[in-house]
């Protein structure tokens, strides 16, 4: 099955914790697809991927971008897979229904947002209910992960 990690924002929003984990996924020679809530979402993400720190640099696009196959790091509001990731971020609440196509999904919510952190909570009852492999992670104070349970 499928390892899904849930990410529950605290300390540093998503525009600060997702380049980290895009970083270690890359690393890890990994490629990604992170799936956002609304169009607006994914310009915003492309856009700050590019610029989030002075010496950073994330390889990435989306479909204003094209070459989706060439792309490390693909960026939609689609449950798609047009690079051949292994690893899919879900955030703002966002949706793929084949999570078991991949390797590793990730869950990022907003710990401020009740309405965000409900929806998580009934996400991590259906993945437990299909025999997922769960975690959950929270960030300290300092915005560093801590797993948690």
């Amino acid at each position: 099955m499928t390892d899904i990690n849930f990410y529950h924002l605290t300390a540093r929003p998503l525009e600060w914790a997702l380049p980290k984990l895009l970083e270690r996924t890359l690393a890890a020679g990994k490629r990604a697809v992170v799936m956002a809530g609304s169009e607006e979402r994914v310009s915003a993400l492309n856009a700050h991927l590019w610029t989030y720190e002075e010496r950073a640099w994330l390889p990435h696009g989306a479909a204003d971008d094209g070459h989706a196959a060439a792309q490390p790091i693909w960026l939609t509001v689609l449950p798609e897979n047009p690079n051949n990731a292994t690893f899919l971020f879900l955030t703002d609440g966002a949706r793929h229904d084949m999570v078991a196509d991949f390797e590793r999904v990730f869950e990022l919510f907003d710990g401020r947002d009740d309405i965000a952190v409900s929806a998580a909570r009934d996400r991590w009852k259906i993945y437990k209910e299909t025999g997922h492999n769960l975690s959950y992670w929270r960030q300290d104070e300092n915005g560093r992960w801590e797993k948690a349970g």
